[in-house]
């Protein structure tokens, strides 16, 4: 656990070092979380359990591998931080809090010229009225029944998908390329996600499930999901949309998380 009697945040190693609670100074929940017993017997290759929390997702966040490879294994603790290996990959994160401010330090080390695309997906607990915050215009596209579908960010035939409403039935997956930076927004509340890459591409994807998912027991549920990346599904990269591994075979990249209140 990383604190600084501000901002803190506790992980479970032995679950794929999901993130289980991301609480602001002014004691705000950030996460969501929900009672799955399944989540604890998950074992590499299994389809993905939602119990809520924050997610690693490599190499591929779409699938295949669902969710990819690291969330399903165990991490271990190295030296201040922790780390995984899974499919030729090498994965370490640090964490470092400070006031407001959750720093998160991530090194990657594989095969060079193998690509690969990381997500952090972070369930969070948005209640009717939060509202998700990216800059207007921005070209966008959702998953339909006949495929990606592009519009700009956030009106979608004349929805504006930013709002966070009251469960409605819908379910959308929305991923916005070429952005770093995501805002949500909770009445006082402010969460800033910043993906630190130069040189790299990021994104972000965006799970908004207003209770119309899964057909047999819906639930409300929102990821807000940084991506380093363009897209979240490694199998549908286009050039220039996944992190090539260079030849030094290590990628270096930093999420930074701002719980405040403006």
């Amino acid at each position: 656990m990383a604190e600084s009697g501000q901002i803190s945040v506790v992980v479970d190693p032995a679950l794929g070092g999901r993130w289980t609670s991301l609480r602001s100074a002014a004691g705000r929940e950030w996460l969501f979380s929900r009672t799955e017993p399944r989540r604890a017997q998950v074992t590499p290759g299994d389809r993905f359990v939602d119990a809520g929390g924050l997610e690693e997702c490599l190499p591929t966040l779409g699938g295949p591998p669902d969710h990819g490879v690291v969330w399903s294994r165990p991490w271990t603790e190295t030296g201040g931080g922790h780390e995984v290996e899974a499919d030729g990959f090498r994965l370490r994160r640090e964490m470092t809090a400070d006031g407001d401010v959750l720093t998160v330090r991530y090194r990657l080390e594989g095969e060079p010229g193998r690509a690969f695309i990381w997500a952090a997906h972070a369930l969070l607990d948005l209640p009717p009225g939060s509202r998700l915050v990216l800059p207007e215009g921005l070209p966008a596209t959702v998953g339909t029944e006949t495929g990606l579908r592009s519009f700009p960010w956030p009106d979608l035939d004349g929805v504006d998908l930013g709002d966070l409403g009251p469960d409605d039935g819908s379910t959308l997956m929305v991923v916005v390329p070429d952005v770093a930076t995501t805002i949500v927004l909770d009445g006082p509340d402010r969460l800033t996600l910043t993906v630190s890459a130069p040189g790299l591409p990021t994104g972000v994807a965006f799970w908004r499930n207003l209770g119309g998912w899964p057909e047999d027991a819906p639930y409300r549920s929102i990821g807000v999901e940084p991506l380093l990346g363009r897209t979240g599904d490694l199998s549908e990269c286009g050039s220039g949309d996944a992190v090539t591994i260079p030849e030094s075979g290590v990628v270096t990249w930093t999420l930074t998380i701002i719980a405040d209140r403006p």
